[in-house]
């Protein structure tokens, strides 16, 4: 367990779609019609209320593009909310994939925030199968949740719910070297 301002930042090893926080964040495509890992998941597990709420933004909005963030109910999930962030696709580090990625965070975060959520839980965004490196994003995700919760505050927790002991690892790696950094 981690500490960012009044926020309890966790990591867990763990499958997203069972979590009991407020909101879970799903890592989505920018269709928000569903799709593999993570979203998928999220979407088979919550049901078609899900899928449902995303085609109403899609009538309202379009898609959602890359480092932004929608909201919809949790379906059947414990969660009562999905936030839907899209992240980048990995192309070698060169389009700007880390801002990309870190207003992915940033967005979700305040959209919780806006809505009164008081606990969320993350997946390692963009590391499937749109290739960004896990190392990297782990110390994006870390640095930007990081400064938006000493910023901004609003959430009593933060959950990092990684499928993979590996991506647990270097999360937590990536946690322990920015907390040590601010010492």
């Amino acid at each position: 367990m981690f500490k960012a301002g009044s926020t309890k930042v966790v990591l867990i090893q763990g499958d997203i779609t069972r979590q009991d926080t407020e909101a879970i964040v799903n890592a989505a495509n920018s269709s928000l019609l569903g799709g593999g890992g993570v979203d998928g998941a999220i979407h088979r597990a919550g049901g078609p209320q899900i899928l449902e709420e995303c085609k109403q933004i899609r009538a309202r909005q379009g898609g959602c593009p890359a480092g932004e963030a929608v909201i919809t109910g949790g379906g059947n999930l414990k969660a009562r909310y999905v936030i839907h962030t899209v992240g980048p696709v990995w192309s070698g580090g060169g389009s700007r994939e880390d801002e990309l990625l870190s207003s992915a965070y940033r967005n979700s975060l305040q959209l919780a925030v806006s809505r009164g959520i008081r606990s969320v839980s993350f997946p390692s965004i963009s590391t499937g199968a749109y290739g960004f490196p896990t190392g990297r994003a782990a110390r994006v995700a870390a640095s930007t949740v990081k400064n938006f919760l000493e910023r901004e505050g609003g959430l009593d927790e933060v959950r990092f719910v990684l499928f993979s002991e590996k991506d647990f690892n270097t999360y937590r790696e990536a946690w322990e070297e920015l907390t040590a950094a601010g010492d």
